[in-house]
């Protein structure tokens, strides 16, 4: 399993963190969030990864302020997974995932260097 960027295609930010990776990381797969829907079990384990379903998401996004005031209190994983899958753009992104369970969350390129090194 290669190294996956998850991402919104129109995204400034994962631009970035793909021309990034592009330059300085290794092989890796890019994910539109949008076309590709992450299932419930990724989910899963990417907010296990991350230590939460909170830490997944960005409140401050205006995918999030989009939302109905009732959806923004998921109460357990089964509400958490299918926000998410109906409402991608909710998850902080971009989303590296490393084949060894790591995540990495928005983008830096200091960050980028302490999660995928530089070469």
């Amino acid at each position: 399993m290669r190294p996956a960027l998850y991402g919104l295609a129109s995204c400034g930010t994962c631009g970035k963190a793909l021309r990034w990776l592009q330059r300085f990381g290794p092989a890796f797969d890019f994910v539109d969030l949008l076309a590709a829907r992450p299932d419930a079990d990724t989910l899963r384990a990417w907010a296990a990864a991350a230590g939460g379903w909170e830490a997944l998401v960005d409140r401050g996004g205006a995918a999030w302020q989009r939302l109905l005031p009732a959806r923004r209190h998921p109460a357990g994983d089964p509400e958490w997974t299918l926000l998410i899958r109906e409402h991608p753009g909710v998850l902080r992104h971009p989303l590296a995932w490393l084949e060894d369970g790591r995540i990495g969350l928005g983008f830096s390129g200091g960050q980028y260097e302490k999660l995928f090194g530089k070469s």
